[in-house]
């Protein structure tokens, strides 16, 4: 079963959260996102980006953003075809909201997953 990409939005407190969440809720889109904000990319430079990233979970990725206006697929005629990915302006406009993510993250990574290097005293073997 298909899954329902956007649900009504009852305009409840809290409902612009959720639109907004619902563009980019996909486990890879803000990463694509926010290396698209480097500027145009092909496929295979996006993937070389996000390595754990498989071609089908980007492909779908790529299409949802493309669906919901958030970035522009430019196909070129000729063999073989030539495939770029760029930032539409509304996914520009979500450029500071992404630029915080990262900083947020930066500031926090020590917190989730495996410790950084400043954070695991020399010599101590997990």
């Amino acid at each position: 079963m298909a899954k329902i990409r956007h649900s009504r939005l009852d305009c409840l407190p809290g409902c612009s959260v959720e639109a907004a969440i619902s563009l980019i809720d996909g486990k890879w889109k803000c990463v694509v996102l926010f290396h698209l904000l480097g500027g145009t990319m092909r496929f295979n430079e996006i993937r070389r980006q996000i390595p754990d990233v498989t071609q089908r979970m980007l492909t779908n990725q790529l299409r949802e953003l493309e669906e919901d206006g958030l970035i522009v697929r430019k196909v070129y005629a000729e063999v073989p075809p030539k495939v770029e990915y760029s930032l539409s302006p509304l996914g520009r406009s979500i450029e500071p909201i992404l630029l915080a993510l990262k900083e947020w993250g930066d500031a926090n990574i020590s917190r989730f997953g495996k410790p950084t290097a400043a954070a695991t005293p020399l010599g101590d073997v997990a």
